[in-house]
């Protein structure tokens, strides 16, 4: 029972890291972000990614800008996911 509420959680936030994938690819096509697929990924990523948008400033790259706050977050998302999963493993198993 415990093994399948792990790999349940575990589930749930890798389909996070794949929302946060969606929300990248679709940054790089301007119309996507006004759809309402596009306005639920904005509303699901944007109070996460913005926290690291506050400390980590766009570079500049001839006329625009590469936002590295979403690799980041990706990364930082996928230590907390392993951390979870640990902890929760050493809890219960």
């Amino acid at each position: 029972m415990a093994f399948q509420v792990i790999v349940y959680i575990s589930n749930i936030l890798g389909f996070y890291t794949y929302v946060l994938i969606a929300r990248v690819l679709m940054s790089w096509v301007p119309d996507v972000e006004r759809t309402s697929f596009g306005r639920i990924l904005f509303k699901l990523t944007e109070p996460y990614l913005g926290i690291f948008r506050r400390f980590i400033p766009p570079l500049p790259l001839g006329g625009g800008y590469l936002d590295l706050s979403p690799i980041v977050g990706i990364f930082a998302w996928s230590f907390v996911q392993s951390g979870v999963v640990l902890v929760l493993q050493w809890l219960f198993l």
